[in-house]
């Protein structure tokens, strides 16, 4: 036990580090990423300005405030569930022959990448925590206030499951290069789906029934739409416990899909490759 946390607390401290090296760029990178919330206030601030005469407030039931603090609030679940190079790190591992580091050392690859990933969000909250208040003062009168602690804690959760269902994904789509080399393809057509599945595009409970019913099944809403939907007050106390009770729900069959597809891979697999 205490060895294995010792591996645990040397891979984080490395990745750490390793992600401090260049952190100049690294800084002017998660600046960057700040830059598209300017395009989505100005964005619906010109469609609710073109709403019409009938209700030129409210759009199902959100107003402008409502839909400039989801931006917000989405942009801080997605920056919980992005795993930029997650899935093609992961493939070109296995296509160049350097996940054989894991197959005679005692190191698991799925314990590694998740604590690679952790020290990258660690590092990416240092340097984008100021830009973030900064954001949020401006638009301080589009928010409502603080939630009661019930609902800043379920928040607090529901952005680990963010982080925990975005990393089973990509993970997920990455260990598919065991059996398919190129995987490419499928992570820009898993962008431009969970881009929409997952609310970052419109709140899903925009969808009509029974379309945004299946949606909401989906483990896609916790990349995005439920961290802020809490926050926006969209859920009770019972809601909010039955989606944290569902979003812990997909992280087990993700976590075992990603294991099942791990060792089935490795059983299959041809070390090439260096």
């Amino acid at each position: 036990m205490t060895s294995s946390l010792r591996v645990k607390w040397c891979i984080l401290r490395t990745s750490i580090e390793e992600r401090l090296v260049y952190r100049a760029d690294f800084a002017f990178a998660t600046l960057v990423r700040f830059l598209p919330i300017v395009t989505q206030v100005f964005l619906w601030g010109a469609i609710y300005q073109t709403t019409g005469p009938r209700d030129p407030k409210l759009i199902n039931g959100y107003s402008y405030g409502d839909m400039v603090a989801y931006s917000l609030l989405v942009m801080v679940g997605r920056a919980f569930s992005s795993m930029p190079g997650l899935t093609t790190g992961i493939a070109r591992d296995i296509r160049d022959g350097a996940i054989k580091k894991f197959l005679v050392q005692p190191i698991d690859l799925l314990d590694y990448l998740f604590w690679h990933r952790v020290a990258h969000k660690l590092v990416y909250y240092a340097v984008a925590f100021l830009p973030f208040a900064f954001v949020f003062w401006l638009c301080r009168n589009y928010l409502h206030g603080w939630p009661d602690l019930t609902m800043f804690i379920g928040w607090l959760i529901s952005l680990i499951l963010a982080f925990l269902v975005g990393f089973l994904i990509e993970s997920l789509m990455g260990l598919i290069a065991f059996w398919f080399l190129e995987v490419s393809s499928l992570v820009f057509v898993y962008m431009l789906v969970s881009y929409f599945l997952s609310g970052h595009m419109l709140p899903l409970d925009w969808l009509p029934p029974p379309y945004g019913d299946a949606i909401r099944l989906l483990p896609f809403k916790y990349l995005a739409f439920v961290p802020a939907a809490i926050l926006l007050e969209k859920y009770n106390y019972q809601q909010l416990a039955v989606e944290l009770a569902q979003g812990f729900a997909w992280v087990v069959v993700l976590l075992l899909l990603n294991r099942v597809a791990l060792a089935r891979g490795i059983k299959r697999y041809s070390a090439f490759g260096g």
